[in-house]
């Protein structure tokens, strides 16, 4: 049988601001190309504008960064206010050298700056703003899958996306930060193979791979596509949050 699997970049998304509805956005770009949320799509939103919607800017200008803020700014050549605002948003610093700051998020993700950003973040009025990420990104999901379900009438899924590195190889990834109505994680230990074998060890995470899928239209520069739906998804177990999927500190060999 052929499988196929069908993503849409949603058009006509504005630059989001504070307070913005998401969801109304979304259905609206959906109706501006004609189109209709179906059940069993899954809606993946880019981490930056579930952020803005939420107002989670930090204006640099307000920053006064202490004395651990100064000293770890001097050894990897960063700003010390952003420094400041990465160390808020994190529990421990993992890895540190020249332009790189690895830290274990409060939310338990270990990922560089703590998603402190400010690309994509205009500076209206001579404010310096960076962009944190949302307070507590499986609950952004869970909002948003209820509000799109009552406005498109149609059961859906939602992934929250962001880009992460990654420290075994080179370049960016989209991984899912938050989801909501799917796994995170498929656990197919014991399902058969080809060759009527058991896997062993392999968990699938279903929530990083539609993350990535989705990054490969929504681009990281100009692109201007911060929502995809996916469209043909084999629907799978009970749903788990995005946070499943965070490896225990017992089980990380790599920190």
């Amino acid at each position: 049988m052929t499988a196929s699997l069908q993503l849409i970049a949603v058009p006509g998304i504005p630059m989001v601001q504070p307070g913005d509805d998401l969801a109304d956005l979304i259905v609206e770009g959906m109706a501006t190309a004609g189109l209709t949320l179906q059940d069993h799509d899954v809606v993946v939103i880019a981490q930056k504008i579930v952020s803005k919607a939420e107002g989670r800017f930090v204006d640099l200008t307000t920053i006064v960064p202490s004395p651990r803020a100064e000293a770890i700014a001097r050894e990897v050549q960063k700003d010390p206010r952003l420094v400041e605002i990465i160390l808020s948003e994190s529990r421990r610093i993992v890895r540190s050298g020249r332009d790189v700051l690895i830290v274990e998020h409060r939310l338990g993700f270990v990922m560089a700056n703590a998603g402190v950003d400010q690309s994509n973040v205009a500076e209206p009025q001579g404010r310096q703003l960076a962009l944190m990420l949302p307070q507590d990104p499986d609950a952004s999901a869970a909002r948003l899958q209820k509000e799109l379900e009552q406005r498109s009438g149609s059961t859906l899924a939602i992934v929250i996306n962001d880009s992460f590195g990654r420290p075994w190889r080179l370049g960016t990834v989209g991984v899912a930060i938050g989801c909501a109505g799917l796994p995170a994680l498929l656990d197919l230990r014991g399902h058969p193979d080809l060759f009527g074998r058991s896997l062993q060890v392999t968990v699938v995470a279903f929530a990083d791979e539609i993350a990535a899928a989705a990054s490969l239209l929504m681009g990281q520069a100009d692109e201007a596509r911060p929502v995809v739906v996916l469209r043909g998804l084999p629907r799978h177990g009970q749903p788990q949050p995005a946070g499943s999927m965070i490896r225990p500190p017992g089980e990380d060999l790599f920190r």
